[in-house]
């Protein structure tokens, strides 16, 4: 059984320990110490990663009574271990930050904590019912209150006689003995992590996204360290953006809406002007049927302009695109059923599409020649 000095104290960097085992695995070496630091995946939080001597540890993880540590070289005897705390001191920042945000929303909302995952950027949090957004801006006010007023948060060892007394969030039914954390006034949960030892330590909760997931909802948040990179990230983008547009920071928006209002009318322009085109363009077509390439064009174009030549004749192909990128493709017939053509077309040329009896649309991965060739070879 290995000694877990991460409960004794929660900020221990580095440590002396003796190695009991070292057997290779399929991911390195897994080392098991008679006392470790190094906290193992669980709970949602990743497992602690360092050094074990010089032995990089990528991972560690629990199996039963023990603490493995997966290693990427062979230790043994006495070594000098040292956690990659900064990464330990964010996970405790994060997990604290979920505590605190969890409890407040349960004691507004009602709902419990059902799911709960540390990623490299950001946490997820699952809950059992929906959150609206005006509560969840109240939830986040308080949660950051609680920060800020630097409450203790300490480690709780009850009897089971005890633990009857408790009105403790857990997710699960746990057997032998239960470590409740501690957020006085704020949160009371089951939990086997590791946590700062005061709330001020979390620096901020921030709400990312909420989407629906399942009954209830997702919600992403950024906390401490991670909050803050996130910030720096996203400031700088704005910056950039307001360089960009001319715009004071706090007027980007408008900015930006202006930017899409122009855009909306000069692609309207360029669709009136393109379909003048194509009309001078269909004036010189005639007979049963035309296949035109439109080099560089879209969707649109192709659906515009043999909509436009199947007045002129009575089968309009249209390619629009080019041999590199592929074309996107519209065939238009006042009098004929177009959907075996389509068919054909997609076998040949490797394409992907369909429509109705009167017009089709879609894609080939074909070039100019290939499509030409099956085209001067269809009987219509």
């Amino acid at each position: 059984m290995t000694q877990k000095l991460y409960y004794e104290d929660q900020y221990i960097k580095e440590f002396t320990a003796a190695v009991i085992s070292c057997d290779e695995s399929k991911r390195g070496y897994e080392v098991i110490l008679d006392k470790t630091a190094f906290f193992p995946e669980g709970g949602g939080q990743p497992g602690d990663t360092g050094y074990i001597g010089e032995s990089e540890v990528i991972d560690t993880v629990e199996r039963g009574e023990d603490v493995v540590h997966i290693c990427r070289e062979k230790v043994s005897g006495e070594v000098e271990c040292k956690l990659d705390f900064e990464k330990r001191f964010a996970n405790m920042q994060q997990h604290t930050g979920e505590h605190i945000f969890s409890g407040v929303l349960h004691a507004m909302c009602g709902l419990d904590n059902v799911g709960f995952h540390m990623g490299e950027s950001s946490i997820t949090v699952d809950f059992n019912g929906i959150v609206t957004a005006e509560q969840l801006e109240k939830i986040e006010k308080l949660s950051n209150e609680a920060v800020y007023a630097n409450i203790p948060v300490k480690s709780i060892y009850p009897s089971k006689e005890e633990l009857e007394n408790y009105d403790y969030r857990s997710k699960k039914e746990i057997e032998g003995q239960v470590r409740l954390t501690s957020v006085e006034g704020i949160d009371l949960c089951a939990c086997c992590g590791t946590h700062v030892a005061f709330t001020g330590e979390v620096g901020i909760i921030k709400v990312i996204s909420v989407m629906n997931y399942k009954q209830g909802v997702r919600i992403t948040l950024q906390i401490g360290r991670k909050a803050l990179e996130d910030y720096c990230e996203k400031n700088k983008s704005v910056h950039e953006i307001s360089a960009l547009l001319k715009a004071k920071t706090n007027e980007i928006t408008q900015a930006v809406e202006r930017v899409q209002a122009q855009l909306q009318e000069v692609r309207y322009k360029n669709s009136q002007l393109k379909k003048e085109l194509f009309e001078l363009k269909a004036k010189n077509f005639e007979g049963k049927q035309c296949c035109v390439f439109d080099d560089g064009g879209n969707a649109d174009d192709a659906r515009v302009f043999s909509d436009l030549l199947a007045d002129k004749v009575e089968v309009a192909a249209v390619f629009s695109g080019d041999d590199e990128n592929g074309y996107k493709y519209a065939v238009t017939s006042r009098n004929t059923d177009l959907r075996a053509v389509g068919k054909e077309l997609n076998s040949a040329c490797n394409g992907r599409g369909g429509g109705k009896p009167e017009m089709i649309q879609g894609s080939v991965a074909a070039t100019r020649e290939e499509i030409e060739k099956f085209w001067n070879g269809i009987n219509l």
